[in-house]
């Protein structure tokens, strides 16, 4: 049994010192008392913000007259769709677990039911579990440094239960791995435990802006192949109009998603991108549902009306607005949101909601779709999704979650953190995090970061009012992306 090791800040000498170096200020962290030493002459103090900003009275929303609210109707629909599986599993029928982009419209042609791993482990750590399930996955002989979510299920598939969501044990699997690598392994491990059929979509990594026709090619291979594989399961044939019913279905869910999302581009925010982090469950589990579909129609509704009344989910003054990039800090909400709030700073930009609302008009171009998740991409497509929504949504600063259980996402990052720095002109802070395992989370350090970004975003806010410019990103102040730029420069 291998040794288990802890990837915890507190253990690793963090507690006696952590140093930021952002423009002139330094910020130390010396056994957890932060200070700040501005470099004015001999000017000394300490400026850390004490304030608390105050809800802006009638800022709240309200849903639609004679609806219920989106956010109510929205988690119903993840319950129904584990309800659904547990009542086929009673009735003797299939129940599978997929990927979370998985082209589970072939999946609907044969009317199976199937649930997601990665929403259970997201939901298990943020309702506290998921630390239990990844100290159970270790026990087991697997490594601290693989995915937590990973580490999450590997653990309830073997048996070790859990209060947080209960989701029927597996029949068959449905696995694509678009979203990582990790996800082959970690399914062909469940495969084994459970010695059921693993249908697998290879999709290989895009290393051009545009998914190759010999890629396409490769993919509607595989499609097919599935189909046959789903047919030998069920002892079902094929349903094309099934399958038709199920893509208009994502369509439509999609266009809700994204239309959503967009709201985030007004000034002030009729929402939060936390709001959006909250609604993940329902764009992954759901995308085939109508219940989805509507949902999200009603949120963007509801979006349309705040931005009419000028309500907001985000009921404080928008003193700054932000992109947070990466996958939450789930075990940590709170402690990621708080400090934000009590600053004025509201994230408008999020590339982990929309990359879930593709669209598509026939099977090539669904091929094509599911070519295109965050960590599929090449850098400069990666780079100029981050850097075009910055642009139309506006910000003044990025914060990047170094999640640990996510390398392939987090590899990329010092490279594109350094392109958005030269083509927006934005201070960008990161911290080190985990989706999952809140041992790699550090409360202390996170609110440094937040601190100093909030210190040189409000310098930067401040000299631009003075001379009439304009505060946030937009296409006219920011230079374009360059694609001809190498990765590495000598």
């Amino acid at each position: 049994m291998p040794t288990r090791r802890y990837n915890n800040p507190k253990n690793s000498g963090y507690k006696k010192r952590d140093m930021l170096f952002v423009g002139e200020r330094r910020i130390e962290v010396a056994q957890n008392i932060v200070k700040y030493k501005i470099k004015e002459g001999n000017n000394k103090g300490d400026v850390m913000s004490t304030k608390k900003i105050e809800k802006i009275p009638g800022k709240k929303p309200r849903p639609i007259e004679g609806k219920k609210s989106a956010a109510a109707v929205l988690r119903g629909v993840v319950d129904m769709v584990y309800n659904n599986a547990w009542q086929a599993k009673k009735r003797g029928e299939l129940v599978g677990w997929s990927s979370s982009k998985f082209p589970i419209e072939l999946a609907k042609a044969f009317d199976l039911n199937v649930v997601y791993p990665e929403n259970h482990a997201a939901t298990t750590a943020a309702k506290k579990d998921g630390l239990r399930l990844c100290q159970a996955a270790e026990d087991m002989g697997f490594d601290n440094d693989i995915c937590g979510y990973a580490r999450i299920s590997l653990a309830y598939a073997a048996g070790e239960p859990t209060d947080a969501r209960k989701m029927p044990q597996p029949d068959f699997l449905l696995c694509c791995n678009n979203i990582c690598n990790c996800m082959t392994k970690w399914y062909e491990n469940i495969a084994r435990m459970h010695n059921i059929p693993l249908i697998m979509v290879d999709i290989p990594f895009s290393n051009t802006v545009e998914v190759p026709e010999e890629q396409v090619d490769y993919l509607v291979g595989q499609f097919e192949h599935a189909i046959k594989q789903l047919e030998e399961l069920t002892g079902k044939k094929f349903k094309e109009e099934k399958f038709q019913a199920a893509c208009d279905m994502a369509n439509r869910t999609a266009a809700a998603w994204l239309k959503s999302c967009n709201y985030m581009g007004y000034k002030p925010s009729p929402l939060s991108g936390f709001d959006l982090f909250n609604h993940m469950a329902d764009i992954v589990a759901a995308r085939c549902e109508v219940e989805a579909a509507e949902g999200f129609e009603l949120l963007a509704e509801e979006f349309e009306q705040s931005v009419k009344e000028g309500t907001s989910t985000w009921e404080y003054p928008e003193e700054h607005r932000i992109l947070f990039e990466g996958i939450p800090c789930w075990p940590g909400l709170k402690p990621l949101y708080e400090p934000l709030k009590n600053n004025g700073v509201n994230v408008t930009s999020v590339v982990y909601a929309p990359a879930f609302g593709f669209q598509y008009g026939n099977i090539r171009e669904m091929a094509a779709a599911y070519s295109k998740a965050p960590c599929s991409v090449c850098i400069e497509t990666g780079v100029e999704w981050r850097e075009t929504m910055a642009k139309q949504n506006g910000i003044s600063g990025a914060l990047v979650n170094y999640n640990r259980s996510c390398k392939p996402w987090s590899g990329a990052m010092p490279e594109i953190e350094r392109r958005w720095k030269e083509d927006l002109g934005i201070p960008v802070v990161h911290f080190d995090g985990d989706q999952a395992d809140e041992r790699n989370f550090s409360t202390e350090q996170y609110n440094t970061r937040v601190q100093g970004l909030v210190e040189i975003m409000e310098e930067r806010k401040q000299d631009k009012l003075a001379k009439g410019e304009e505060i946030y990103t937009n296409f006219d102040n920011t230079k374009e992306t360059d694609w001809s730029k190498p990765t590495l420069e000598n």
